[in-house]
């Protein structure tokens, strides 16, 4: 099984990076990225992998990061999108690691929840402001120029708002999952 979710988490992050410069308006809550929808999964996905131990979380983010260089390669991906990614995942996948790795005491849910609260704010504000600072607008919806820093924030909001979401309904399922399962034995 944690080939399965290793693959996951990989293909995760893969989904999330080419869909990264899709973006929706949406009004007060922010512009979303769609690629936040699947790195809001990258999260909790890592968190499960802890269950099959630390050189597997490592080996995944380390798949994770030569996947997001080989893609960034494939697509001519701007170079600031490909720093801002690769920093982006090693700060908060680590400091995640980290925090998961200090509540080993507490359940599973109880881990996944803690460290995700670090990890989101985190990389939505280092990708964010290094993928985006002062470059000029290649979106539809918004005006000539250089990206603003409200416009920046608005992206950040609505990442860690929905990254929140999809983070903590995963987790949720993955526990439902796994309490249903240990029910049964």
């Amino acid at each position: 099984m944690r080939f399965f979710w290793m693959f996951l988490y990989v293909a995760s992050v893969y989904m999330a990076n080419r869909t990264m410069n899709d973006f929706m308006d949406l009004g007060w809550f922010g512009m979303l990225s769609v690629g936040t929808l699947y790195f809001g999964a990258v999260f909790t996905l890592r968190d499960k992998l802890h269950t099959y131990g630390l050189r597997v979380v490592f080996v995944a983010i380390a798949l994770a990061l030569l996947v997001n260089v080989v893609m960034a390669y494939q697509y001519d991906t701007p170079i600031r999108i490909i720093v801002a990614s690769f920093t982006g995942i090693l700060i908060s996948e680590l400091a995640d690691t980290g925090i998961y790795q200090q509540f080993k005491a507490k359940s599973w849910l109880t881990r996944a929840v803690t460290s995700n609260a670090v990890s989101i704010p985190l990389d939505s504000f280092f990708f964010s402001f290094m993928a985006f600072y002062g470059v000029n607008s290649a979106f539809e919806f918004l005006h000539e120029g250089a990206l603003p820093t409200t416009d920046i924030m608005k992206i950040i909001w609505a990442d860690l708002l929905f990254k929140t979401l999809v983070a903590g309904g995963l987790a949720l399922l993955i526990n439902m999952y796994k309490t249903k399962r240990m029910g049964k034995q």
